[in-house]
């Protein structure tokens, strides 16, 4: 079995950790059980371009109990959590490559890796498997039935793909199920990313201005975690819809470039290039924390920053010292990349659970009818969101109320008036 890991001495602890992760993920675990009597992925291979995490490592062994041969690469240089890698070969039997931290380059030998899998389904967060594909290895296409996709940047990247034409194969964006953005974008980033941000500083929210880049699903959840721990939440918008929500939660609106004069800590989620530029970096206070949640370190102008630094030095791991033309220290965390698995452990595996029993449910369905869908984005048939809703509420001891013949009557009903 090829693989391409740090460390495989470290698989032992790896296994505890996703056996700790699996006890939260309950939704996963009863579609794994079906999986491993039904076989619904049997010969199926799937390669899959995730963050390398203990509740990947979950969602991995369902796609294989269910029959799948799938392989795994990290979907960010600075996800990878090596001894879940460890253990995913030596305990799971499952090809992994991926390496925390590894540069560009060998990131991309990676996709190529697993690309070498001839996938019949492909599994992207950021759509680097995707493009690749399409721009590189396109005589691998004709292997290829179906994909997903789990995040708002990858959704993005597909789009236009299809509305250019030039998307190979139809594609779940898993992103948009109800299920997953509801809950993970809100919840888990607002979490994780405020947890990735006290790891790598130690630094108090209370009572500092926390500025947010977008309000969307994933600002929400950080706007929100950040106003339960005290901070004074200002949040930046392009949006109008977005920015009156924002307002109306009880936060401060503002332009980027007025936000970067008052912020102490700035976090970007916006799925987008370029949020914070060298002007705003320029004009921030001395000692300003920067940050991304977004898939991809681009919503940061690290080349602008770049010449307006004088010098450079790793203070903590992962915060980045710069040292400015005008006097000033501004902190980068993580290098840019998700603060939230460059500095902890990304989402908890409460809220993946969803995420990933939609994963393994939305490829399930793509096998099934291929044939029938255009080359575009789908989103997760409605039947598989709720029937996870379901699942998860009863995991929970959850219980809600059924309608009665006469309400379910009354709701497709017109000659029943006040």
């Amino acid at each position: 079995m090829k693989y391409d890991i740090k460390d495989l001495s470290l698989a032992d602890k790896g296994k505890l950790r996703i056996e700790w992760v699996d006890q939260n993920m309950p939704v996963l675990q009863l579609i794994r059980q079906r999986f491993e009597k039904e076989r619904p992925l049997q010969g199926v291979r799937i390669s899959a371009c995730l963050h390398v995490t203990t509740e990947t490592a979950n969602l991995m062994r369902t796609l294989k109990a269910g029959g799948a041969d799938a392989v795994l690469c990290a979907s960010n240089p600075l996800s990878t959590q090596d001894d879940v890698a460890a253990s995913l070969v030596k305990h799971y039997e499952i090809p992994v490559f991926a390496i925390k931290g590894e540069d560009n380059d060998t990131y991309y030998r990676h996709i190529h890796a697993a690309l070498e899998h001839q996938p019949m389904i492909t599994m992207d967060d950021g759509a680097d498997v995707v493009s690749t594909l399409h721009a590189e290895r396109k005589d691998l296409l004709v292997h290829v039935i179906g994909g997903t996709e789990e995040t708002t940047t990858g959704v993005i990247r597909l789009r236009s793909m299809a509305q250019n034409n030039v998307l190979g194969y139809p594609i779940i964006a898993v992103n948009d199920a109800q299920t997953k953005h509801f809950f993970d974008n809100r919840y888990g980033t607002g979490q994780s990313t405020m947890d990735g941000i006290i790891r790598a500083t130690n630094t108090l929210i209370a009572g500092k201005y926390v500025v947010i880049c977008g309000y969307g699903w994933c600002g929400r959840g950080v706007a929100m975690r950040a106003k339960g721990m005290g901070a004074k939440v200002v949040v930046t918008e392009v949006e109008p819809i977005k920015a009156i929500e924002a307002a109306m939660d009880g936060f401060q609106v503002m332009p980027i470039a007025e936000a970067a004069l008052i912020g102490d800590i700035f976090v970007t989620v916006t799925g987008d290039i370029h949020v914070i530029r060298k002007e705003h970096f320029n004009v921030m206070k001395n000692g300003a924390i920067v940050c991304n949640s977004g898939h991809f370190n681009v919503e940061l102008d690290l080349d602008g920053l770049e010449t307006i630094t004088t010098a450079k030095r790793m203070i903590r791991d992962f915060v980045e010292e710069h040292r400015l033309t005008n006097g000033k220290c501004i902190y980068v965390l993580g290098e840019g990349r998700l603060i939230n698995l460059a500095a902890a452990e990304g989402h908890p595996a409460d809220v993946m659970d969803m995420s990933f029993a939609n994963q393994a449910l939305s490829v399930e369905f793509m096998l099934k009818n291929a044939k029938t869908l255009e080359k575009t984005v789908y989103a997760v048939p409605e039947d598989i969101d709720r029937e996870i809703a379901r699942l998860k509420l009863e995991a929970m001891g959850v219980t809600i109320d059924v309608l009665t013949e006469e309400q379910k009557a009354y709701l497709v009903s017109w000659e029943m008036g006040t």
